[in-house]
Formats: C-alpha cells, structure tokens, sequence
C-alpha cells in the first residue's frame, strides 16, 4: 500500500500489481483513519492486519467462508517493487511452477488450489490471457480445452471457474487438466464444506508468509507511507 516517491518504486507500482484496483488501496487506508479515530484504539491496528481483515470480510460478503483472522503484524520499513520479482504466480504457469512457488512460501498443492479459487472474484487485463484466446498454438487460434462460448465471449470483451473448461487463466485451467490436481478439483465441485475447510486453512497459512513481528518492524501511521 504504499505509494511510490522520487526515490523509491514501491511494491504497489510492480508491473503485475498495478492490476489491482486503486479503490481497494484506498478502503485500507480509510479504514485505518477510522481505527486511529478510536483514541484506545490509536497506533494499536496495523495496515498488515486491517488489510488482512478486510480480505476476509470481502470473502464473506462474496458468499465465501468466513473464518478468524490471527492478528499481531506489524508494518515493514520497506517496499520496493524489486522484491516482489520471481514471488508472484504468473498466469501461463504450468503445475510445477506454481507447486514450486508455493511450496517455497511453505504452501502445498492443496492450499494453492484452494487459493486459487480467488480468482473468480476481480479481474484481469486482455493482455494476461490473450494467447489462449487469439494465438494459442500453430494448430489452434484459440485453446482447444477452454469453453468455445465463453472464449468467444472473451474474445468480444477484448479489441470470469474452472469446470466445465472457463478457467481463463492457463494457471487455472491446468488444475482442471493435470492429472495430480484433477481428483482434488473433482471432489470440491461436489463438496462445498471441504473446499470452505481447505480454503480457510490455505487462507491462514498464507496470512503467516512474510508477516512482520520484529521490533524493528512497526505499525504506520498512515497505510500509504512510512512514519
């Protein structure tokens, strides 16, 4: 969340982030102003948790799982948009790329894809996806194992999840055609309660990467900038 300087590229302005909507920074950042309008609550909330709870509520009122959010972060004294190269899952990732990412950050292929079930909330840009829609292969303008309604439909939308064959990133799409994350996809579509259990567990592991607790680290005073 925070914003850029002279000086500094943060982590928001790395190419793959600047597809996250601006609204959303900005809901943080107002809340934050609430929290600390709350003299018992002043300088006591981090951005890091309150960013962490409105990821849960969005979830809930989404009609996803609502669980308990484990709180105590700290804010970090750092952000550049150099960090964040080779930490985030591309969308042509095939499974053992994503399995490598994930497990790096102590995630296992069940938790990866539980969260990837995030993805039918949001959006994407045209050029995120547009080889499985327009050049896909030298046989194949478009990819042959997605829906040909629903490529058409996106075709017109550029000049949202993965059963039956709409998984619109390639990311998606391969936990419906690789054969180790197939069975697990299988078994969700028909059992709502397990996935809810899967996805809250992923959610909760992943809520623990990269959390800052040293005391060196801090609570900002403003979600957009450092103290």
């Amino acid at each position: 969340m925070i914003t850029s300087t002279s000086s500094n590229k943060a982590e928001k302005d790395y190419p793959d982030n600047l597809l996250l909507a601006g609204d959303g920074f900005y809901t943080i950042i107002k809340a934050k102003v609430v929290v600390d309008e709350v003299p018992s609550c002043r300088n006591k909330v981090s951005c890091a948790d309150i960013l962490a709870l409105a990821t849960r509520n969005v979830i809930a009122m989404s009609d996803g799982p609502s669980y308990d959010v484990e709180l105590g972060r700290l804010d970090g004294l750092s952000s550049t948009a150099f960090s964040v190269n080779g930490k985030l899952p591309h969308s042509t990732f095939n499974l053992n790329h994503l399995n490598s990412l994930f497990t790096a950050n102590g995630l296992s292929q069940t938790d990866m894809i539980a969260l990837s079930a995030a993805h039918t909330l949001g959006f994407s840009h045209c050029d995120k996806f547009s080889n499985k829609i327009y050049n896909f292969s030298r046989q194949n303008a478009m990819d042959p194992m997605l829906n040909k309604d629903y490529a058409t439909q996106i075709q017109q939308m550029c000049p949202r999840i993965l059963d039956p064959r709409i998984g619109l990133f390639t990311s998606d799409q391969v936990l419906f055609t690789d054969i180790r994350s197939r069975p697990t996809v299988d078994a969700w579509a028909s059992k709502s309660q397990a996935f809810n259990q899967a996805f809250i567990t992923a959610m909760t592991k992943l809520g623990r990467v990269g959390v800052k607790t040293r005391r060196n680290d801090n609570i900002h005073r403003n979600c957009a900038a450092f103290n």
